[in-house]
């Protein structure tokens, strides 16, 4: 047994928080003759007598190989631990690494370049288009973005780092076999597939408020910097910028209507010296020496774009359905709701892919039309 499955192990018993593991980790004292402690032991290691107990009794070397076993038979889910060498370094360099990550999908993205797009699951118009092109931008340029994989902003920056061909990751706070929330199971599906998703919580964590937050210092650690779109004073988002202020990072906001609540957690920050985002260029410019190949990368990606949107035969079944629908008129959300008898992540999706194709456009009052 190494010290790798120990600490699974440890991270994974019930009633061990993070902050005792962490002090196991700091004062050297992970070992594997901790399977053989008796309770005095773990007394000793200054944990309660309760604790103790369960510990002496439960933390044995079959609980660590039935762990070692469930992890191995479940090929889709890889574990990273902050032992092993291909851990991010970004991450580890932040004040509270997580120190177990359970991946689905390329875990190279691990070590790309990324920044943090996050803002309100319930977005405006502008913001809306203000997150997929930002994420597009960045993309193209050869950065990830990494997200939370919420509604609204989060959804729209994973959404269009998927359909520019560039790389996402999404940090759950849930789970890995659990996608919250349940109408971002096809994005989750894809994000899997062709980027990558995180989480520190072990298999079957349900969602829970408290979860939330902790999750935020993951998707500021993993990133050079973080990036509010649209975010209301309130917004769990701001709890993502104050956690990249702590590491050290990067702030950035989306300026936004003077007069509209959904921009007043973004203003309030570039009162307080994050640097604003009216384009990726705003962005890209701190980054330039992560991003050697960044104007070549830009180029053969926006020719490629071109390309593919010079016409309709690119587009999936489900967009041209859309499209000949929007063919008759504009259409408000509502309507297209009706007349695709989708649900509305579906539909959104579909939508948001149309937009970055520029085969359509989104007018004031959520109204779609062709461009």
């Amino acid at each position: 047994m190494n010290k790798r499955w120990l600490l699974i192990g440890l991270h994974e018993f019930k009633g061990l928080g993070r902050k005792s593991i962490a002090r196991i980790l700091s004062e050297g004292m992970l070992s594997e003759e901790m399977i053989h402690f008796n309770s005095r032991d773990w007394e000793k290691c200054g944990f309660s007598a309760g604790l103790s107990e369960r510990l002496a009794k439960e933390l044995t070397a079959d609980y660590i190989l039935r762990k070692r076993e469930e992890k191995e038979r479940d090929a889709g889910t890889r574990v990273v631990t902050i032992l092993d060498e291909h851990y991010p370094e970004l991450l580890k360099e932040s004040p509270d690494p997580p120190h177990v990550l359970y991946g689905k999908g390329d875990l190279r993205l691990l070590h790309v370049p990324s920044v943090a797009m996050v803002g309100t699951r319930v977005p405006t118009a502008y913001g809306r288009k203000m997150g997929a092109e930002l994420a597009q931008g960045l993309c193209e340029a050869g950065l990830a973005v990494v997200s939370g994989l919420a509604r609204g902003i989060d959804s729209i920056c994973h959404e269009a780092a998927l359909l520019c061909g560039g790389g996402t990751v999404a940090v759950i706070a849930t789970g890995i076999d659990i996608v919250y929330p349940p109408e971002n199971k096809s994005l989750f599906a894809r994000i899997g597939d062709r980027g990558l998703i995180v989480t520190e919580y072990p298999p079957g964590t349900r969602p829970h408020p408290g979860l939330f937050p902790q999750r935020n210092r993951i998707i500021a650690g993993l990133s050079l910097g973080t990036i509010v779109v649209e975010a209301d004073e309130r917004s769990g988002s701001l709890i993502t910028a104050d956690a990249a202020l702590d590491a050290g990072r990067d702030v950035f906001a989306v300026p936004g209507q003077a007069n509209s609540p959904k921009s007043r957690g973004a203003l309030n920050l570039i009162r307080q010296g994050a640097k604003m985002a009216c384009s990726a260029d705003d962005v890209l410019e701190e980054y330039d020496s992560w991003l050697p190949n960044r104007h070549e990368n830009t180029y053969n990606r926006e020719r490629q774009v071109k390309e593919a949107a010079s016409g309709t035969g690119h587009l999936t079944t489900d967009e041209l359905q859309l499209y000949h629908i929007l063919e008759q008129g504009p259409f408000t959300l509502d309507e297209l709701l009706l007349r695709s008898r989708w649900d509305f992540g579906h539909l959104h999706s579909v939508l948001l892919s149309l937009i970055i194709k520029k085969q359509i456009t989104q007018l004031p009052g959520a109204i779609y039309k062709i461009i």
